[in-house]
């Protein structure tokens, strides 16, 4: 596993326990991102870095009992946090590196993804993974529950305009990742960028 790897999961190992005391309040804004993918019933979808999965309940809810929800992150202490708070009865559960994932191509409508893209060791290349498995339109999600600058100010630091996901540098990521962005929004109370998967 190379550093940056292990660096997230060892990030993401130290606050597991505590990951959903910390932030209480974000079922709102998680289930009005998943609901701006647009998922129908028996829809495919996976959540990419699912963390405690606080997504799969808004995503099973969407695509009912004949779809099938997902749910993969790189940090085992985050699934056992999951499976802990029963969230593993709205979808399966995968030890993955979404760099690699382990699923055909083709074979997903949707990816939602919160909290992700900066965690990213190679953006471009992971989008274009999310790319491969996801079927020509289909669609993607790049969500966190508090926008750019809000977050900034909660992490006591500046936001700056090299940030991955300022539109100016977040839209050609997209587009040279095999995905065409519909919309971004970056408020205080959200940021969410919605793409297609091209033909």
């Amino acid at each position: 596993m190379n550093d940056d790897r292990t660096h997230v999961q060892e990030f993401f190992t130290a606050r597991a326990a505590d990951w959903d005391s910390r932030f209480p309040d974000d079922g709102p804004a998680y289930a009005a991102a998943v609901a701006e993918l647009v998922l129908r019933e028996g829809d495919r979808v996976l959540d990419a870095g699912c963390g405690t999965g606080r997504a799969l309940a808004p995503l099973r809810a969407a695509v009912g009992a004949s779809g099938v929800v997902l749910g993969a992150d790189l940090t085992p202490a985050m699934l056992q946090a999951a499976v802990r708070a029963g969230r593993n009865r709205d979808g399966w559960l995968l030890l993955a590196d979404v760099a690699a994932l382990p699923l055909r191509s083709e074979s997903l409508d949707a990816v939602f993804a919160a909290g992700l893209i900066a965690h990213l060791p190679n953006p471009a290349e992971n989008l274009q993974e999310l790319a491969r498995v996801v079927r020509p339109g289909g669609r993607l999600a790049l969500f966190h529950p508090i926008g750019r600058a809000a977050l900034a100010a909660r992490q006591g630091r500046q936001i700056t305009s090299d940030d991955l996901r300022a539109e100016p540098n977040l839209r050609p990521l997209v587009g040279g990742s095999g995905w065409t962005m519909t919309s971004y929004v970056d408020e205080d109370d959200r940021f969410l960028a919605l793409a297609v998967r091209e033909s």
